[in-house]
């Protein structure tokens, strides 16, 4: 309920262990969940410490990085988390599309977001999009 222009509707979910400073480009003050690897992490830190967030709705999320698994199982494993923090029961403008880099569109990942009501999916060459 406040400005046209604090609404979000998009969450950017990185997944990619070397995204690194490639960060601070995607980051266009939306919300963004990423995986914490050795890479990742520092930069991550250094944009907590320099831009710091508002609130949850458009701030940096980091989640652990478990070595070895794929990461469209991390991507599974965080899906309620962003779900609960980003979607109806959280704010009154839940996000409608999820933009998600370092997975594959996967059978369980669509199904997945199926039931949380995305409906439109597509591949990318870093990942796929998801919107409802």
């Amino acid at each position: 309920m406040g400005s046209e222009g604090s609404s979000v509707q998009e969450v950017l979910v990185v997944l990619d262990p070397n995204f690194g400073d490639r960060l601070r480009d995607a980051w266009r003050g939306q919300p963004v969940w990423i995986t914490m690897s050795p890479i990742n992490a520092p930069e991550v830190q250094a944009l907590w410490a320099n831009r710091p967030s508002p609130n949850h709705l458009s701030g940096i999320t980091g989640f652990a990085h478990e070595e070895g698994a794929a990461a469209e199982d991390r991507f599974l494993a965080q899906l309620s988390t962003i779900d609960l923090h980003h979607g109806r029961y959280s704010t009154d403008t839940p996000y409608a599309e999820l933009t998600v880099i370092g997975a594959q569109l996967t059978e369980p990942i669509e199904a997945a977001l199926s039931e949380l009501g995305f409906s439109k999916f597509q591949q990318g060459p870093d990942g796929f999009s998801a919107t409802r």
